[in-house]
């Protein structure tokens, strides 16, 4: 079987830290609390992927089963971006000592990350951690901390033109893209190139994070045009896949037969190594499958990830009930980084992947337990257990001056 690989959280800042920024009016709070709706959306989409049903069984539960592929990725490493901007100064970045202890702040999460997700490779489970590829993407991008939103952009926009091709060329170098034996790590060319999230190709997500982070998130104006932003760019993605593949001579024939070499069922549904730029022909850079790596499909999913966060931020201001029937995902959002390392645990210590279990089982019952563990948790604690040690790892920070 082939590994699963969707993300997992970017350890951010819960909305509780994220108060501590001025922002007038009620919408600032409800922007504060739709950012944890989003993360704990992702986590639901994360354990979709790891432990639901297959996408290819059709139906209602194989249609959500095929939106989670990828995106719920995508989702995290955006919301990855907005940690960084959060640590570091959001609209304003931080200067003078506040801005080195920021970094170092930074510095720390990544290596903690770096160091948490490969020791959850090493636990052998049929996942393909994203920890330690997140822990490399923060120093990746920390240098560029002090851009406003729009340098931002268009170093995201620039990244994921030459991203995928930089890597298709570097593939004779570098090897191809091979998953490990469960239970083993790799260094560094794994992060960058060859592994299931490779560097080269998923920092995109995390500077157009940072970009949207930017912004003024409170203000009508800025929502249409995010909300606009994300659908224009989920329409070229996907959109301009459907036609590629169609228009150019071959393409839907090579991306096909990669599909069957991988005996996967649909191009939307592939695994990590089984098509896009690692298939045996460069057609499959046109392809906008999940993790294909090709600029299509970055573009895709980082616009339906602007979409999910757009939605949630308008959505805690526009109803104000839906924070509270919503309470339980918010909470699972705020500690994210946790929920996601209790279900590679869980993974680790049930056996998930025996044929005559009902995977939809599985997934309501990871759901409901991690629901009902973050909700009695938060009764008499702020922050989930490994956010609050990651909080007194990166306070040693405030020795810097």
């Amino acid at each position: 079987m082939t590994p699963h690989a969707d993300s997992p959280p970017t350890a951010a800042p819960s909305c509780e830290q994220e108060r501590g920024e001025p922002s007038p009016g009620a919408p600032g709070m409800g922007r504060l609390v739709g950012l944890d709706l989003a993360r704990g959306l992702a986590v639901f989409g994360m354990y979709a992927v790891h432990v639901g049903p297959a996408p290819g069984q059709g139906g209602v539960i194989g249609f959500l089963m095929e939106l989670a592929q990828g995106r719920s990725s995508a989702l995290f490493a955006v919301l990855a971006g907005f940690a960084v901007a959060l640590i570091t100064g959001r609209r304003t970045p931080k200067a003078g000592p506040a801005g080195r202890q920021a970094v170092a702040k930074v510095i720390i999460r990544a290596v903690i990350l770096m160091a948490l997700g490969t020791a959850l490779t090493l636990t052998g489970t049929p996942v393909v951690p994203i920890l330690a590829f997140y822990g490399l993407f923060f120093l990746l991008v920390l240098p560029l901390y002090r851009l406003g939103a729009k340098p931002l952009a268009l170093i995201a926009v620039g990244w994921a033109l030459v991203g995928p091709q930089l890597l298709y060329a570097l593939k004779p170098v570098v090897g191809g893209r091979v998953f490990l034996s469960y239970g083993q790590a790799d260094g560094l060319v794994s992060l960058l190139f060859t592994g299931g999230y490779p560097a080269l190709t998923w920092v995109p997500f995390v500077v157009a994070g940072m970009a949207v982070a930017r912004l003024d998130l409170a203000a009508t104006t800025v929502r249409i045009r995010l909300a606009l932003t994300g659908a224009a760019l989920a329409v070229t993605g996907y959109g301009g896949s459907w036609l590629a593949l169609r228009l150019v001579p071959g393409a839907a024939e090579a991306v096909r037969k990669a599909e069957e070499g991988s005996s996967m069922s649909s191009v939307s549904s592939v695994s990590p190594d089984s098509i896009g730029i690692f298939g045996d022909s460069p057609a499959g850079m046109l392809a906008a499958a999940p993790h294909s790596e090709a600029t299509l499909s970055i573009v895709g999913n980082t616009g339906v990830a602007i979409l999910v966060i757009t939605a949630c931020l308008v959505a805690v201001d526009a109803f104000p009930r839906l924070r509270r029937l919503a309470g339980p995902v918010i909470t699972v959002g705020s500690m994210s980084l946790t929920a996601y390392v209790y279900h590679i645990v869980a993974i680790w210590l049930l056996d998930t992947e025996e044929a005559h279990i009902q995977r939809l089982y599985v997934l309501l019952g990871f759901t409901v337990s991690v629901t009902v563990l973050a909700t009695i948790w938060s009764r008499f604690f702020q922050r989930g257990p490994l956010e609050w040690l990651m909080g007194r790892a990166t306070g040693m920070a405030r020795h810097i001056r």
